[in-house]
């Protein structure tokens, strides 16, 4: 199938870590390396975001990525794209009722893609499946007066999943939630992201590391829904342990990082500020590295509308402590591939902690069952199969009838 990704704000192209640079860009790259390799022809539609952008880049993986000129051709975050979406949306249109490519379905990627892909699909016939990423909801209820969202954004959601042909949910949560929205269940198909297993796997070399001390690892885009300073204020529970945090800019460019900052303000407060290292963002390839280096990952966010880095960790054959809270909930098994604590309870994050570092028998039995789990459910390749039934799916509904004499 000829198979569009909209991803207006997250480019596969982009570098992990970097402001509104996270697991949604790891998606979609992915992703659509998957489809490629099931035999579709994948071009993914993101803005341009700098003048030195070429209109469109061919990627080793085999998909095209095509920057759309819609708005300033500069950094814009991503909260402040919901003016530019309509001209996304009359670009795509124009290009697909006037160029040499026409897709059979349409697959955004977040709620203001979705905006952009239902114009078009409108104008052109093209039908619209829409993956969410986060919900509205769900941030407003977690950040409250901090939420940056644009007004109105959880009414655009509810009115999205009512126009989509099909809503991909990622996680149980996520049907729960968008039910209460008024989203009907029968638009929607559940289908968990994967990981890359050739990447992240249990063999292969790990990054430096003292073999005296227990590693904690916890890895992210460094802002505080998640949850790094509950990682911090959990150490004192664990006094001989290391947190290695891996995220946020450039290691050159943490000291100018207002949060970074913070964070080792309050490792210092908390009298751990020896046993915190933070390292800044890193390509994506040495993950795997800072992964095997590791005796735990601890994943505790606020909320999580899915959460890549446990499912990275659990392939790499290393058990997750993390927070029983969205996609999450979902993939680590509570007492089997890992545990699960409240959100935002440094002194529940901190037992669980103290509890898994002190058995090493019980840290190889998760790895085991986590490693199996992983290889079972979350590759990426089922995660393209799965997605392609539900493209064909919607593409046969949208497809006329033949005529019958």
């Amino acid at each position: 199938m000829r198979i569009a990704m909209i991803s207006e704000h997250a480019s596969p192209l982009a570098v992990l870590g970097e402001e509104d640079a996270g697991g949604q860009n790891t998606h979609v790259a992915e992703l659509a390396a998957a489809l490629v390799g099931e035999g579709h022809d994948v071009r993914v539609y993101t803005r341009r975001d700098s003048t030195s952008l070429p209109e469109s880049v061919s990627t080793p993986d085999g998909y095209q990525v095509c920057h759309v000129p819609a708005g300033p051709a500069c950094r814009v975050p991503k909260d402040q794209l919901l003016a530019y979406m309509g001209e996304f949306g009359r670009w795509l249109a124009d290009r697909w009722r006037h160029g040499d490519w026409r897709p059979e379905v349409a697959h955004a990627h977040f709620w203001m893609s979705g905006l952009a892909t239902v114009h078009a699909g409108r104008r052109t016939g093209v039908p619209v499946v829409l993956t969410y990423h986060a919900l509205g909801t769900v941030k407003r209820r977690h950040q409250g007066a901090r939420d940056t969202s644009p007004p109105g954004r959880a009414g655009y959601e509810r009115a999205l999943g009512r126009a989509v042909d099909r809503v991909i949910v990622q996680c149980a949560d996520e049907v729960g939630e968008l039910v209460r929205m008024g989203v009907p269940r029968s638009r929607m198909a559940l289908v968990p992201s994967g990981v890359n297993q050739g990447v992240f796997r249990p063999d292969g070399p790990a990054a430096p590391r003292d073999p005296a001390r227990p590693r904690i690892l916890t890895v992210g885009r460094l802002v505080e829904r998640k949850g790094f300073l509950e990682v911090v204020r959990a150490l004192p529970a664990a006094p001989d342990a290391e947190c290695v945090v891996v995220g946020g800019p450039p290691a050159d460019l943490l000291p100018a990082d207002a949060f970074a900052r913070r964070l080792r303000a309050l490792a210092e407060s908390c009298g751990v500020a020896d046993r915190v290292r933070l390292i800044g963002g890193v390509p994506r390839e040495e993950m795997s590295r800072w992964y095997r280096s590791a005796d735990v990952l601890v994943a505790a966010p606020w909320y999580e509308p899915f959460g890549l880095t446990p499912l990275e960790a659990m392939a790499c054959a290393v058990p997750v402590i993390g927070t029983n809270v969205g996609g999450i909930a979902d993939t680590v098994v509570d007492g089997l591939t890992g545990d699960l604590v409240p959100p935002r309870d440094p002194r529940a994050l901190g037992r669980a902690i103290r509890r898994l570092l002190a058995d090493k028998l019980r840290r190889f039995a998760y790895a085991t069952a986590a490693l199996d789990r992983i290889r079972s459910r979350y590759s990426w390749k089922r995660c393209a199969q799965q997605l392609g039934a539900v493209y064909a799916a919607v593409a046969t509904a949208a497809r006329p009838a033949p005529a019958v004499a």
